[in-house]
């Protein structure tokens, strides 16, 4: 395929930025949208120009680094995949291909499509975590029997890989979606109920804290999460939120 690729520049968070149009041809179907970029990328470089800068780690849909926004959509055209998952056959010959960095005021960009998404990792370690008692006394995690209903939802929620597609997909930059899910998370097992006030408290603030904006109730995040975390998930949240609200 001959493609063109409209790419987002910059140098860094305070740089103004722009789009900046790349010509690529020999791209075949079965490559991944990152090999791709590699492909443009190895050009670049034997050209003597910066290559295109973009976060990538496993390339497998697990680590959740790739973050590109492909035609106005986080991770492209396909659904339930990352950006690494996505395939070039989803593209046709003489296609023109804009890619941007996810768009939100707590994913400041670092350069070119990689954005900051540490605001997740604070959201995360403000409560999303159980107490262990480590002493020697441990209990066995099978000790405890669990609804299996209860067990199926907390690792569906559990799959979340932080990516950020949910924040880029919503026109207020929510991270609702993600919190929710880890707030469901534990809120389904018995090992999290200890500290389930506090926890849902702490990660809605911090939520708030990092400048992410609220729910905008269109579902746009479901469609668009690579693990199809569910919007159940931030009812939820909200239930416990308003339980915890009130104990306190």
């Amino acid at each position: 395929m001959n493609l063109t690729l409209k790419i987002w520049r910059q140098k860094d968070a305070n740089s103004e930025g722009k789009m900046v149009d790349y010509p690529i041809s020999g791209i075949e179907g079965d490559m991944s949208f990152l090999e791709m970029l590699d492909v443009l990328n190895e050009q670049l470089i034997n050209k003597g120009e910066e290559p295109v800068v973009f976060d990538h780690d496993c390339r497998e849909g697990i680590c959740g680094s790739c973050s590109l926004q492909i035609n106005g959509e986080p991770h492209g055209p396909d659904r339930l995949v990352t950006t690494c998952q996505l395939h070039m056959r989803m593209f046709n010959d003489g296609d023109t291909i804009f890619i941007e960095p996810f768009r939100a005021k707590a994913f400041p960009v670092i350069k070119d499509l990689m954005v900051d998404r540490s605001a997740f990792d604070r959201i995360q370690q403000a409560g999303g975590y159980v107490s262990v008692n480590t002493s020697g006394n441990t209990i066995d995690a099978n000790a405890i029997p669990i609804e299996k209903e209860n067990a199926d939802d907390a690792f569906a929620a559990a799959t979340c890989i932080g990516c950020g597609a949910c924040v880029a997909a919503c026109k207020n930059a929510s991270a609702m979606l993600f919190t929710s899910a880890k707030v469901s998370q534990y809120a389904l097992l018995p090992q999290g109920q200890v500290e389930a006030t506090d926890r849902v408290l702490a990660m809605v603030k911090q939520m708030d804290d990092e400048g992410f904006g609220n729910c905008t109730n269109t579902g746009a995040c479901e469609i668009e999460c690579p693990k199809g975390i569910s919007l159940e998930n931030i009812a939820r949240m909200n239930r416990e939120y308003l339980s915890a609200s009130l104990k306190g």
